[in-house]
């Protein structure tokens, strides 16, 4: 949400910086917000690892990943010289004293070079229980002290129940101010999700029609073609719904949803998506199955390449009652969505990687074309999130020709066609970081009414595994249990 703002001398402090994360995502972005003119004029990159590495080798290590992960991979000769004198390697142990008390005289030391008291960020790019050590320790060693300038980013996942939520953020207080705490959920950054907002206010055709009179339903999809791949020990304990329901697709339901701000005031914002969050109705723990499906992969074919089933993945166990699709029908229990269902649906090795949000228009009470040879398609609006990137509003109209026939036709605003070059949405992420813009970040009370939505359906699935996995295919669409979730009200998927 930034706007080109002056940005104040700043050390970056990447707690897991030799980690996936941060080659393939975090040091990229600052690479590609460096080239572009938007990185403090003073700051520094501290990069803390346990390995025994010295400046070079690390630097080469960076560099070699952003010839493979960064979006502006022409800029890397000109400007990986400039970029990588702010770089600097830092061997430290999460949990050592002494390595937080030679992290503050190297912060100093940064600080003096800057003739002031530079701002912080500090990105836990590691394991969530490495979260409590590391916070501990930096409130010990007052790292984070000055509220005004210290900001930490924390990675998904916020807890994995509730209460280990509520636990989460009752440490992290501790140490830090809420307006320190940056919770960090990549898709809010992504180009498309921020539009919705842009897309819903800034124009008075479709506002007075966001509403239960004109809506039929509302479908989030986020499908993935990919497996657990390498992270099957990691997912075993997590799932489709810990993964992806309870924080980005919540998180664009609230985008969707949520009353018109009155401002673009970060607390503004994030206050009207909390209220939407407390809207949603509970799903009682003996109407889970009526109201969310799950499903697991078995083998098969994505892309004319043999698969294997998620039980035969790398670290995952035999007799796996662990979901990799969920969705889940849910009811907003306010006055603007009353009666509209909210789909949401996710899952791993599906047919193709798409992420879209389609709203759905009622159809016409009466039309002079009801009836007869004319076959009307309800008017849609689908927004894709990737891999397209895209608007499309779906509409009628007559076909070309001497007799009367209709046909769909679609309206068509492509990202692309404005931008080939759109930034990744660490990018935006990091840099409303570094500007102290909370907007797209979420707050305790979201995090905390997130896991409250989900509740118990994580624990109905937790008790009672289902006999029926696997239950899709790897390559095809979900489980047909899916689908009959929508044709109770006589709908389908777009």
């Amino acid at each position: 949400m930034n706007e080109n703002k002056m940005l104040q001398s700043t050390s970056i402090i990447i707690f897991g910086a030799t980690g996936d994360l941060a080659k393939r995502k975090l040091l990229p972005a600052f690479f590609n917000l460096y080239i572009e003119g938007r990185m403090p004029e003073q700051f520094n990159i501290v990069a803390l690892g346990r390995a025994e590495k010295n400046d070079d080798d690390f630097k080469n290590y960076i560099k070699e990943n952003l010839i493979l992960f960064s979006r502006n991979k022409k800029a890397i000769d000109t400007e990986w010289e400039k970029f990588q004198s702010h770089i600097t390697y830092f061997r430290h142990q999460i949990d050592e004293d002494k390595s937080y008390e030679d992290l503050e005289l190297k912060l100093k030391s940064l600080d003096k070079a800057y003739g002031l008291r530079a701002n912080r960020l500090f990105y836990l790019s590691i394991a969530p229980n490495f979260v409590s050590t590391i916070s501990g320790h930096l409130k010990k060693a007052e790292l984070a002290s000055e509220p005004a300038q210290d900001r930490i980013i924390i990675e998904k996942p916020f807890g994995h129940n509730k209460k280990s939520a509520v636990e989460l953020n009752e440490l992290l207080s501790r140490t830090f101010e809420e307006e320190q705490i940056y919770r960090i959920d990549h898709y809010l950054g992504k180009e498309t999700v921020q539009n919705i907002l842009a897309f819903r206010f800034g124009n008075s055709i479709f506002e007075p029609l966001w509403n239960c009179k004109y809506v039929e339903s509302v479908q989030i999809t986020v499908a993935e073609e990919v497996g657990v791949e390498s992270r099957g020990g990691f997912y075993e304990g997590t799932g489709a719904l810990k993964d992806m329901i309870q924080n980005h697709l919540l998180q664009i339901l609230c985008m969707v949803a949520m009353e018109q701000p009155a401002s673009l005031d970060a607390g503004e914002i994030r206050d009207r998506k909390v209220d939407v969050l407390k809207s949603i109705r509970r799903i009682p723990y003996d109407m889970v199955d009526h109201y969310a499906v799950r499903g697991q992969y078995a083998e098969g074919v994505v892309k004319d390449a043999h698969v294997k089933g998620y039980r035969q993945e790398d670290g995952v166990d035999a007799n796996s009652p662990t979901e990799t699709f969920a969705s889940i029908k849910f009811y907003l229990d306010n006055e603007r969505w009353e009666g509209v269902p909210f789909y949401v649906r996710t899952g791993k090795r599906m047919r193709e990687k798409q992420s879209y949000i389609t709203i759905k228009f009622k159809p016409l009470p009466q039309s002079t074309f009801i009836g007869g040879q004319h076959a009307l398609s309800q008017n849609k609006l689908i927004i894709n999130i990737q891999p397209l990137m895209d608007i499309r509003l779906q509409f009628m109209t007559k076909m070309p020709g001497l007799t009367v026939e209709l046909k769909p036709v679609e309206m068509v605003f492509d990202y692309f066609s404005c931008k080939e070059d759109t930034p990744e949405a660490y990018e935006t992420l990091l840099l409303d970081a570094l500007e102290g813009d909370l907007t797209l970040f979420m707050r305790s009370d979201q995090v905390e009414e997130a896991w409250d939505v989900v509740k118990t359906i994580q624990e109905y699935w937790e008790n009672n595994p289902d006999p029926s996995f696997p239950n899709y295919a790897a390559g095809s669409n979900g489980p047909k249990q899916c689908e009959l979730l929508l044709q109770r009200e006589d709908d389908s998927w777009a």
